[in-house]
């Protein structure tokens, strides 16, 4: 679950983390008031949304008058920013953070996250910081630099020191630096997070460091201990049918393609869209209904999957081993009944009552095709697709 950048600030001045002081505003007026209340004679205004680019999209700029607050204000609120990241449908802002401007000497860039290969939080640094950072990291890897923290120990003094050398801190800088990252990764593994970029952390002119923009994203898996962070869930910000999904508390992930997929089990999903691709069919999604799937949980499957429009074919996939096959089978009947769908739908079942379960298919009525085998079901869908 993404934050935006104003709720991450927040968590890190939680963490004793100054950061520059900014105003959240939801309207041109607020942002005019902030800005008033900010004082100075310069500010910059930042549209939130759950995506980065937003520096080249127009959604940061900087402003030296309360006239020219009003005015981007306005022109950001309510409509949709596309960055290179939420291309092409970009996402809505409903908010701008006002934030006072500092003076800037240098940009660095600093992120913690969670390195899936060696199991371990990394801290990933360059003195390359700001909006081309993907570029310095495509063209000139070798600015970027990483230390790999122990997980008993934390990021260590000697870690701290290498990362500000090489950045070319000294002074005040150098001592904020070693100050900082600590405290970075405290918040990191005190709030679940997987993500904690900040891009960039400035050295201003009087040689202090302090984080400019925050990017933090929290681990989905442990939103049910961290319930403070699950309440600034902003669904806007994620596509419809995700939205629908979490609600239902089923896994989903809206694909580009034209099938439609329901599955019990993130294995047997994965299985099911390559077979698809294999066949020559593309899959409109990754749902993956869990293995104790109900009727109820079906009937919420096919909701969220009709309301992708691409979408020309169902395919059912169903393991019967917690939950039993024939139960399966009474909540597709049930749902296909219910929302009323209008497009074919092949239905694999194996496993518990199986035999029992395509019976009750077979004497629904109902335009259901039975595949006895993953890959004839597979078949099947990108047919019907077509």
């Amino acid at each position: 679950m993404n934050l935006h950048e104003y709720q991450a600030k927040q968590v890190l001045r939680s963490g004793n983390i100054n950061t520059p002081r900014g105003i959240v505003a939801a309207s041109a007026e607020a942002a005019v008031n902030a800005a008033s209340e900010l004082g100075g004679d310069a500010w910059v205004v930042k549209a939130q949304i759950h995506a980065g680019g937003r520096g080249k999209a127009g959604g940061v700029k900087l402003v030296k008058s309360l006239g020219e607050v009003r005015t981007l204000a306005e022109s950001l609120l309510g409509k949709r920013l596309t960055t290179n990241q939420n291309a092409p449908d970009g996402q809505p802002v409903h908010q701008v953070l006002v934030e006072e401007t500092l003076p800037i000497a240098r940009e660095l860039y600093l992120s913690l996250l969670v390195d899936r290969e060696t199991e371990r939080v990394a801290v990933v640094a360059s003195a390359a910081g700001g909006m081309d950072i993907e570029e310095v990291a495509h063209a000139t890897p070798e600015k970027v630099l990483t230390e790999i923290c122990d997980p008993l120990l934390g990021v260590q003094d000697f870690q701290c020191r290498a990362l500000a050398f090489a950045l070319e801190l000294t002074g005040d800088a150098y001592k904020d630096f070693c100050r900082l990252l600590p405290q970075l990764y405290r918040v990191f593994v005190a709030n679940d997070l997987s993500l904690l970029e900040i891009n960039p952390l400035v050295v201003t002119a009087d040689n202090r460091v302090l984080p400019l923009d925050c990017k933090m994203s929290v681990e989905d898996n442990a939103l049910y201990r961290r319930k403070a962070l699950a309440e600034l869930r902003d669904d806007s910000q994620i596509d419809a049918k995700e939205a629908a999904a979490n609600a239902a508390n089923v896994n989903y992930v809206a694909l580009a393609g034209n099938i439609g997929c329901m599955v019990n089990g993130a294995g047997l999903a994965m299985a099911t869209m390559d077979l698809i691709q294999l066949e020559g069919g593309a899959p409109a999604n990754f749902l993956d209904v869990g293995g104790g799937a109900t009727p109820e949980t079906v009937a919420q499957g096919f909701k969220i999957i009709l309301l992708d429009p691409n979408v020309r074919a169902v395919l059912i996939n169903i393991f019967g081993g917690i939950v039993r096959c024939d139960v399966i089978a009474e909540g597709i009947v049930q749902a296909v009944q219910e929302v009323g769908v209008q497009v074919p739908v092949i239905v694999r079942l194996e496993g518990t009552n199986a035999e029992l379960g395509r019976t009750l298919l077979a004497e629904s009525g109902l335009a259901i095709l039975p595949a006895e085998s993953l890959t004839r079901a597979a078949k099947l869908a990108v047919e019907q697709a077509q």
